[in-house]
């Protein structure tokens, strides 16, 4: 069904956000619980790569992103034989707005306003996903949105997507929550900032790599991520005000009426 289609294609291209940004959970405090060397100021900005183990630095990426109030994903991720191209902003108030994409089967632009979700569909997409037998599918949907797609279970991942707070709470659920080999990398850069690389691997045998920055709050910068759902996501705009207006209601579409009279054919 589309609904499936298009609430798995979501929850696919945020894969990386949602699970490898913590490349491998633990419980372990961080060095910066810890008091202050004496002689060392407690607050000395950025990280202190040299002191804080692996374990220690990916803690307290997951924490930085976990207390941000907003971020843009953009990258790429690739599940079976699907490859998602994300451009996502979102932030803790429930809004979102950007366009997943299917390189040669369409895209679909996500938009959320902090009361409801919004999804728009290109005629590629509604073509592919429903195999070409769904013409009055497309027709209908050519230049609309759908909206209220969160009420249908199927669709839960959408307002995952789009609301931060919810989205941070997943980060260790999956396979990633076992990664073993934690080490570190090594310094970087990432569009311009100073980075550190720490470098895991999860069960299913795939390497992760989280650059993490080393100035200011050590924000996740970039994942990347080999093996099942392997590819790379950059997080940029953190903490930058995001504004969204929901989409004039003779453009909209309730999701309900939407799938009664056209997603089964």
């Amino acid at each position: 069904m589309l609904s499936k289609r298009l609430a798995s294609t979501t929850a696919i291209g945020l894969l990386l956000v949602a699970g490898a940004t913590a490349c491998g959970d633990n419980d372990k405090p961080a060095a910066a619980d810890k008091p202050a060397a004496a002689g060392k100021a407690a607050a000395a900005p950025g990280l202190d790569t040299e002191k804080l183990t692996a374990e220690e630095i990916q803690k307290q990426a997951k924490d930085a992103l976990a207390g941000a109030t907003s971020v843009k994903v953009v990258g790429n991720v690739n599940k079976d034989t699907d490859e998602i191209a994300v451009d996502l902003a979102v932030d803790t108030k429930g809004q979102c707005k950007g366009t997943l994409t299917l390189p040669g089967a369409g895209k679909f632009e996500l938009l959320g306003d902090g009361k409801q979700v919004y999804l728009k569909p290109d005629a590629a997409f509604l073509t592919s996903v429903t195999e070409g037998k769904n013409p009055q599918a497309v027709e209908l949907l050519k230049g609309r949105w759908i909206g209220g797609a969160q009420d249908d279970p199927d669709m839960k991942e959408i307002t995952t997507a789009c609301n931060l707070k919810e989205l941070t709470k997943t980060f260790g659920t999956g396979d990633e929550s076992k990664a073993t080999n934690i080490t570190k990398g090594s310094a970087g850069t990432v569009n311009g900032a100073k980075t550190f690389s720490v470098k895991s691997k999860d069960s299913s045998g795939g390497e992760a790599t989280l650059h993490v920055a080393t100035e200011g709050k050590p924000y996740p910068l970039r994942i990347e991520k080999s093996g099942k759902g392997g590819g790379q996501m950059d997080f940029t705009d953190i903490d930058k005000a995001l504004t969204v207006q929901a989409p004039p209601a003779d453009q909209v579409i309730d999701y309900s009426l939407f799938k009664d009279k056209v997603q089964a054919a």
